[in-house]
């Protein structure tokens, strides 16, 4: 990706986790990146096409900073995800602001929701495997549980600025599936 291109995405991202999805205009990445007028149109020529760049931008991040999975006990994986929870919600809270925006948005629009998919695919592939690795009888289902739990916790703490602590739930989630 060029340099210039990151840097409008980086923008538009910003854009959206801060001040909304109305706020995302080719003229408003420009300015938001000090880029010159029409650049962010010359990457991304209609509104479409900057609402999946920046939606892809965003899932390739978050893929790239979270990583894999790879627990050794129940306890290591509520520390995992504990972890990942504080991660999305306080040193990465404005690109997770953005995502939870745009998955709304992916309700709507077949493009957006096929990017979302990957990013969820590749998660789930993750923490399937570390129930697997665990011993969960299911593994799909549990981690279908606790990524639902996962996004619970992350909407509630991004929409309510709840700072409930997640370890109770994850607690008892990962421990039932491990029964």
């Amino acid at each position: 990706m060029t340099p210039t291109r990151t840097r409008a995405l980086d923008a538009a991202i910003d854009l959206v986790g801060t001040e909304g999805l109305r706020s995302l205009t080719h003229a408003r990445v420009d300015e938001r990146a000090d880029l010159p007028k029409g650049t962010t149109s010359n990457y991304f020529r209609t509104r479409a096409a900057l609402l999946t760049g920046t939606l892809g931008a965003i899932v390739e991040r978050e893929m790239s900073e979270v990583g894999v999975l790879a627990p050794t006990s129940a306890d290591d994986l509520v520390d995992a995800l504990c972890r990942l929870i504080d991660y999305t919600t306080v040193a990465n809270r404005t690109v997770t602001a953005a995502r939870l925006v745009l998955f709304l948005e992916a309700s709507h629009d077949p493009a957006l929701r096929e990017a979302l998919a990957r990013g969820r695919t590749a998660m789930e592939a993750s923490t399937v495997s570390a129930f697997h690795r665990l011993g969960a009888r299911d593994p799909q289902t549990a981690a279908t549980a606790v990524m639902a739990c996962a996004e619970g916790v992350i909407l509630h703490r991004i929409a309510r600025r709840d700072t409930t602590d997640p370890r109770p739930t994850f607690d008892l989630v990962v421990r039932a599936a491990l029964s």
